[in-house]
Parts: structure tokens; C-alpha cells; sequence
């Protein structure tokens, strides 16, 4: 979101910030949201400005590979509330054209097969319907009028179907099993996953549904998973990159992970299952293969079916490999037998004969190709930034690209060179007016003698003859990757803004690095990776402008769980401390979460299994076992919603501080998930996240 008029409590905290002026390229129209961008007084971010950023999704190329299309979200900070619109912009570089202006979100936009049309999403009628608009934006017409609206679709290659995503009930509530209650408000369960990720189950199915497409009108489709409680795509994050149809249209590939309750808790099993128009019979296709396996593709000849597997039941962070299966001979290759690093986002390039896909190593996320004939893979970009999309477009490639310095826009790349250019400009007016700080790449020594890659990120303005407070990140995960990614809640830019020095290292358990050090930190979080973690800020902190009497934790999720474990075992070195969503008290955290294979993996198994060494090791390492050492201010934040590590673990933490005696503070967001999504929650966690930190380390 660029800067509207805004209500007086965020007016107040832009009293360092800006006036505003129109930007020429925005549209005057007053059906939608227009942003003003603002006219900065200060050069330094402020969490306002954070949220004034567009934010570029849904990147397609067109068929004929001229164009791109994609979608912008900007914030309302006064309504609390975003706004979405689509924008085209040619692939040979030349200015985007807004190509629709309304209060509703145009959303899953793509191109239609043959290039004439643009699909998408609106809820303009009322529910969620198919709509389809000229490239240029001109005549919308609704498409669908489907009873209960949509959820996701895809067009067949033979423009004659469309696959689209609808939930079922199938399983009945208190009233209906209790007509004659109709006020009664409760739950009965007789197995777990009654609940995942940010909401209950509302005994509903996403199922798939094929529907004929004729004449510019899409009819009620049959449910492909007709009666079957099972989720295509799968929640909680699953959208229709887990559905492809193939270039006939006869087969429609999806993933699907076919099991209930205590079973769907602890598997990651899930499949590729193909289903066949003509026959209407549906095949699992990887049946044998017990991690997971999703994000089915065809070959544009329709000869090959790539997809990313995992080898491992119950290993959620287990290698993504790239798998391709030759349909008319029936064999199937595992591309990724010689490599140790992931695959994703995979592309077939159009002559069918290589695959584009982006991959994490040494903590930059880089596009790669791999030639089928020979197995060949080669790397074909080099530098600090993250790629997050792919596609061919003709002779380039069209990508979406963020850095720590940089907000996701749009580039082409020469797949020969690997040399970028930007299509979007998306941000560039804000960020003109602002000055970020240099992101360093260091080295640092672990104490196993291991070299471990560390970012170090600088204020604006630094002057290595003053003296900074540092902040240790914790990275969640804990396989999650501390690349060079750009968040809109741990931005490392916002924090360093403030002037602190950010500490980010690549600790064990870490993708990029190869497999060993991936999978060190399964059933010993208390252990290698918490001696990183102290080994990367004793390294920076010997830096002559680092105040060692002023270092700072903080992290969310496994990173809220180091805090708090560091908490009791860090020898003075922090003075204060941060955990948003963090793991507190592992056994209470093994029978309350949701995804059982997670803590089964990770922790090894069950507390009361009293002859799992390894697990018996695991529970040692609770933080809440470590309260009688605690002696450093502790900020806990966590939201309502959060059912992956519920809020109870935070205000386990937070009422032990308090009972301690610690200076201590509770942020609690009843309407949040793991996450902070609403504009308003999102800058009063920046503000008070800065004033904890201030207080105790400036």
C-alpha cells in the first residue's frame, strides 16, 4: 500500500515521515483504491512505509509469450482492509497498464488458452464467480453462476473444460445431528485434525469439478471426488499449482493426500492422482512413493509428467526432487539422485525437452535448467536475491524477483546469461526516497569448525566509529531458509532502520547447504544449531562498533523457540529478548498441535514413550525445563489463531516471566494466525516490537 489520508493514530506515527503527492502513472478514477505516494521527509523506513509498499503476485506470460499479466495489492491502513488489481505489462519492457480499477479483488487471473481472453476471480456478483475481460480490460463478462461460487479453476488446453475448486459438506454438525437444538453451540469429535493451521473444521471438502466450457459460459461440473473427505488442493496452503490438465485435456493431474484424522496427522503421504476424462476413472499414479508428492505438470507435448516428490513419510522438510515420468514408455527418473538441493517451481520449456526451476543455495534462491536427454543441470543466475517465479517467454524468461533490499517485482532474464531486467517498477517512486543499509555476506567458523554463511545487515547511514546494539535473528522452520527473502514483519531493512546491526546466520538445519546440514537439527534443537546461533553474534559482536552490553534475540516460530531456550541458556550475552509464536513447553506443544508428523519427526516421538532415547533427549531441551535460569527482559507475541503452535505456549512463557519477577510483555492478536495479515496489527507489532527493544537495548 502507497500513503492515502489516513486516520489520526497513523497520522501521528508519519510525524517523521511524509506529506504526499500524487504519482503521475496512478489512475484518477475513485471505483477502487488509488494510493498517494509519499513525499518523504526522512529517508529512513518507518513500519507506515513498510505497508505502503504494492505487493506483486500472480505472474503469468501470455500464450504467445508477448505479455505479462499480474496482479497488485496495496493496503488501506484507515479501512484495515487491501485492494487488488491486474496489470499488464509487454515482455520486451514498456509501461504496465492497470487493466482493471474496482473495490473488489481480481484474483487467480490467468490467460485463457488461446490468448484472447484473461480468466479470474471476482466476488462482484455477490459469490465468487468466473469472469473473463479482453488483454486490455475491456468488456467483463461473468462466465460462471455457480450455487456456493469458486474456489480456484483452470482452463483445459482444448478450451472446451474447466476444472474449478468448490467445498462440500460431507459431515454433519451438532444441528444437524441435533434438529431439535438449533442454538446449541458445540463440537463433537471422535478424532483429531478437528483443527489446522488458523481455523476449525467447518465440515467441508475443497473438491474438483469439471464443468464444460462452451461459448463463453462455464456449466455446473461434475465432482471428479464425488462423496470422498479428502481436500484437492490440500490445506492449508494448496492452490491450483497442484492441479494440471494435460494438452489433450483427457487427463487432469492433481495432488491430493487421501486419509482422515489421526492418519492425515501423521503422514505427509500425499499422492498424484490422474484423472481420465473419457473413462471417468481416477488412478493414483505414485502410489509406493510415501512422502509427499505434488505440483503435478505435463510437458507441453504431453509425452512427460514432471512433479516434486519427497522420499520420506512424515519429513516435512525432506529434499524436493524433481521426478519426470515418460508416459508412453511407463518409466519414471528421479533427476535429483545426484544433487542435494531442492527443486521447485517448475517450468517445461516449450520444446518439452528441459524443465526451469528455481532452487536455494548458500541462502540465494537461483534459477536453474535441466536438460532431460542428459540429466545436465546448469545454473543460469548468479546473485543476492531471491527468484520466485519462472516461465519462458519466447527467447527470455519472465521471473519475480525480492532481495532484503528490494520488494518482489518483475523481471526477464536471458536464459544464456542469466542477466535481468525490470519490467515493474512497481515500488520505485517510495523507494527513490529511501536509503537502506549494505547487506554483507560473511563466513563465520561454528564450533564443530564448520563454515557457516551469515548475513549481516547494516543501519542506513552507518559509521563504523560509532557503537550499534545487534539483534540475533532466529530463523522459524526450522528448516526454513534465511535467504534473501523480503518480509512485511521480520524485514531486515525495517529493524535495521532503527539502527541495529541484524545478525542472520544460516545455522544447522538450514536448506542450501547440502543434506547433513539440513538434517542435523531433527531431535536436537537444543543442541548444534543453538551453538551457531551464539557463534554467529560472538563473531559480529567482536566488531569495535558492535556494543556488546547491548545484544538482543529475536525470532518467530523455531525461532521463537530458540529465544526462549536462549533465554535460559545464553551466559548473559542478551539483554533482551523476543519471541513472536515460539515453542515454550514441548510436551504440552506434542498433544496440542495439529500436524502430528512435524513433532513426531522432529522431537522423535511421543513424551511418555519412556524408551525413545532419542525422544526422551528431545523433551530435555523444553525451554519451560530452563525458567529458573531466565534473567533478561522478555517480549512474547502470539496470535489467537494460531493453531501450528498454539497461543497458550506464549502465555505459558509470558506468565512464567511475570511469576519470575523478569520485566515482561504480553502482545496477544486474538484474530491472527501464525502470521500477522491485517494492515493495522501488522504497523502496531512493528511499533511495539521497536519499543521493547529500545527500551532494554538504546
Amino acid at each position: 500500500m502507497k500513503k492515502q489520508l489516513l486516520n489520526v493514530l497513523v497520522i501521528a506515527a508519519l510525524l517523521t515521515g511524509c506529506t504526499a503527492q500524487k504519482a503521475d502513472q496512478q489512475a484518477t478514477s475513485k471505483k477502487g483504491y488509488h494510493p498517494e505516494v509519499p513525499q518523504l521527509k526522512s529517508d529512513v523506513m518507518t513500519p507506515e512505509l513498510l505497508w505502503s509498499f504494492g505487493r506483486i503476485g500472480g505472474v503469468e506470460v501470455s500464450p504467445n509469450g508477448k505479455t505479462v499479466l499480474y496482479g497488485v495489492t496495496h493496503f488501506n491502513i484507515e479501512e484495515d482492509r487491501s485492494y487488488r488489481d491486474l496489470y499488464t505489462v509487454p515482455t520486451a519492457g514498456g509501461t504496465p497498464t492497470q487493466i482493471t480499477d474496482t473495490k473488489e479483488k481480481e484474483f487467480a487471473a490467468v490467460w485463457r488458452p488461446d490468448g484472447k481472453k484473461i480468466g479470474y476471480l471476482s466476488a462482484k456478483s455477490g459469490s465468487v464467480q468466473l469472469w473473463e475481460m479482453n488483454p486490455d480490460g475491456t468488456n467483463k463478462i461473468q462466465v460462471s453462476d455457480i450455487k456456493g461460487g469458486l474456489a480456484g479453476f483452470k482452463y483445459a488446453p482444448t478450451l472446451d473444460k474447466v476444472v474449478y475448486v468448490q467445498e462440500v459438506k460431507l459431515d454433519q454438525t451438532v444441528n444437524d445431528k441435533h434438529a431439535d437444538l438449533p442454538k446449541a453451540n458445540a463440537r463433537i469429535e471422535n478424532d483429531i485434525m478437528y483443527r489446522h493451521w488458523d481455523h476449525w473444521s467447518d465440515f467441508k471438502y475443497n473438491h474438483l469439478f469439471i464443468g464444460n466450457y462452451t461459448e463463453g459460459k462455464l456449466s455446473q461440473g461434475i465432482d471428479i471426488m464425488k462423496g470422498e473427505k479428502y481436500d484437492a488442493p490440500m490445506n492449508p496452503f494448496g492452490g491450483t499449482e497442484q492441479v494440471n490438465w494435460s494438452p489433450d485435456g483427457k487427463t487432469l493431474a492433481y495432488s491430493c493426500k487421501k486419509k482422515n484424522g489421526k492418519e492425515y496427522a501423521l503422514s505427509t503421504n500425499s499422492e498424484i492422482f490422474l484423472y481420465h476424462t473419457e473413462t471417468k476413472k481416477t488412478e493414483n499414479f505414485t502410489k509406493g512413493n510415501m512422502g509427499y508428492d505434488w505440483n503435478p505438470t505435463f510437458s507441453p507435448d504431453g509425452k512427460y509428467l514432471a512433479w516434486e516428490s519427497m522420499e520420506r513419510e512424515g519429513y516435512e522438510a525432506d529434499q524436493l526432487r524433481l521426478f519426470v515420468a515418460d508416459l508412453k514408455k511407463g518409466t519414471r527418473t528421479n533427476y535429483s539422485k545426484q544433487w542435494e538441493q531442492n527443486v521447485g517451481h517448475l517450468s517445461w520449456s516449450k520444446d518439452s525437452k528441459s524443465i526451469w526451476f528455481i532452487s536455494d543455495h548458500h541462502a540465494t534462491d537461483e534459477i536453474y535448467n535441466i536438460t532431460l536427454a542428459d540429466g545436465e543441470i546448469r545454473k543460469i543466475t548468479e546473485g543476492v536475491h531471491n527468484y520466485q517465479t519462472i516461465a519462458e517467454a519466447g527467447n527470455l524468461l519472465v521471473a519475480q524477483k525480492v532481495s532484503m533490499s528490494q520488494p518482489a517485482e518483475i523481471y526477464s532474464v536471458d536464459p544464456k546469461t542469466g542477466k535481468a531486467k525490470a519490467l515493474t517498477n512497481t515500488n520505485k517512486p517510495m523507494m527513490d526516497q529511501l536509503t537502506f543499509g549494505k547487506v554483507e555476506k560473511r563466513w563465520v567458523k561454528t564450533t564443530d569448525n564448520k563454515d557457516m554463511l551469515v548475513w549481516v545487515i547494516y543501519p542506513p547511514h552507518f559509521d563504523p566509529k560509532k557503537k550499534y546494539p545487534a539483534l540475533l535473528y532466529c530463523q522459524g522452520g526450522p528448516q526454513g531458509t534465511v535467504s534473501q527473502f523480503w518480509s512485511y514483519r521480520w524485514n531486515f531493512q525495517m529493524m535495521a532502520a532503527n539502527d541495529y546491526i541484524i545478525v542472520a546466520p544460516n545455522r544447522r538445519g538450514l536448506p542450501g547447504f547440502g543434506m547433513e546440514w539440513l538434517e542435523q537439527i531433527s531431535k536436537d534443537y537444543g543442541g548444534q544449531n543453538i551453538k551457531d546461533y551464539l557463534s554467529a553474534i560472538d563473531a559480529v559482536s567482536k566488531e569495535p562498533y558492535v556494543d556488546e552490553d547491548k545484544l538482543g534475540a529475536v525470532g518467530a516460530s523455531y525461532g521463537g523457540f530458540s529465544v526462549f531456550y536462549l533465554a535460559g541458556n545464553h551466559n548473559k550475552r542478551f539483554k533482551a529478548f523476543i519471541s513472536h509464536c515460539g515453542i515454550f513447553n514441548f510436551e504440552q506443544m506434542y498433544t496440542t498441535t495439529e500436524e502430528m508428523w512435524f513433532v513426531n519427526w522432529d522431537y522423535g516421538g511421543a513424551y511418555w514413550d519412556k524408551k525413545n532415547k532419542a525422544a526422551q533427549r528431545s523433551y530435555k531441551f523444553s525451554p519451560h525445563r530452563f525458567v529458573d535460569k531466565w534473567d533478561t527482559p522478555l517480549m512474547v507475541i502470539h496470535g489467537g489463531k494460531d493453531f501450528r503452535i498454539p497461543y497458550t505456549q506464549g502465555m505459558g512463557a509470558y506468565n512464567a516471566a511475570i511469576l519470575k519477577g523478569l520485566p515482561a510483555r504480553f502482545l496477544y492478536f486474538p484474530e491472527e494466525n501464525h502470521w500477522v495479515l491485517k494492515a493495522q496489527n501488522g504497523i502496531l507489532w512493528q511499533r511495539e516490537y521497536f519499543a521493547w527493544l529500545d527500551k532494554w537495548l538504546k
